[in-house]
């Protein structure tokens, strides 16, 4: 009930459908005796889709998350298990097409295989089931597992998948019953680095040391905070992003699913 609650309430919370929902009401009271109203409602959406679609706010809000956490110098070093969070696949055009479908984060597969190649003796985990509403949970994994196998992670015993979660908190939960990590063992993380917060607070409070592995990083550096959006679509799209990220933070640490409010490295 909680997955059902949190994605209605995501929809109407995201900037652009606030920002729907602010030119529609305006649009509704502009014959009525509220016109005032209206025009105020006109313009607090104007500055919105300036200040959103073309300024960099979402790359302002979204370089704090992904500055929080950095990959670990692995020279030398052995590990034991790699873990990568669901989200890549575009899972209904994969059942659809019967063809590999990915996203905008798609290196957290591509990274995953690198890492894979490197460290051959590592376990490696997928977890997560669909995250839509009206597509089945074993989808996801799914198409997740035959883009793993085609890159070479074909043996059963070696790649794991969890189909079951469908949050980053169950992402913890279930991944650590299903592996049942030792307290000497190395595993590493692998989300996109402006979720890497998040997840790693969740992965924390589910008792699973893991250690960050960012990838799918959506600005070059703070050099990026002096740069304008090319299309205002990109700039909403980005705050869209980023506005439910900071109230997933927010939501977990309420919620008793996070070490942390912002969890940092150690």
């Amino acid at each position: 009930m909680l997955f059902y609650l949190s994605k209605i309430f995501w929809y109407f919370a995201q900037p652009s459908a606030l920002l729907l929902i602010l030119l529609v009401g305006a649009a509704a009271l502009l014959r009525t005796r509220y016109r005032k109203t209206a025009e105020r409602l006109v313009i607090l959406s104007a500055a919105m889709f300036v200040l959103g679609g073309l300024l960099p706010l979402g790359v302002w809000l979204i370089l704090p998350l992904e500055e929080r956490f950095s990959r670990p110098d692995l020279s030398g070093q052995d590990v034991q298990g790699i873990v990568v969070l669901g989200g890549v696949e575009s899972a209904r055009v994969s059942a659809g097409r019967n063809v590999h479908a990915v996203n905008e984060a798609a290196e957290r597969l591509t990274e995953t295989a690198a890492l894979a190649r490197r460290f051959p003796d590592a376990k490696i985990v997928f977890t997560g089931a669909s995250i839509g509403l009206f597509t089945a949970t074993s989808t996801g994994a799914d198409a997740a597992k035959l883009i793993l196998r085609d890159f070479g992670i074909e043996d059963s015993n070696r790649l794991l998948i969890e189909k079951k979660a469908r949050s980053t908190w169950e992402n913890a939960l279930y991944t650590k019953e299903l592996v049942q990590p030792k307290p000497d063992e190395r595993w590493l993380l692998v989300t996109s680095a402006w979720h890497m917060p998040r997840a790693i607070g969740a992965f924390r409070k589910a008792g699973f040391d893991v250690e960050a592995w960012p990838v799918d990083y959506r600005t070059a550096g703070w050099s990026d905070a002096l740069v304008p959006f090319d299309a205002p679509s990109e700039g909403l799209r980005r705050l869209d992003l980023v506005t439910r990220e900071w109230i997933g933070l927010v939501a977990y640490w309420m919620l008793g699913r996070s070490s942390a409010l912002l969890p940092a490295p150690d």
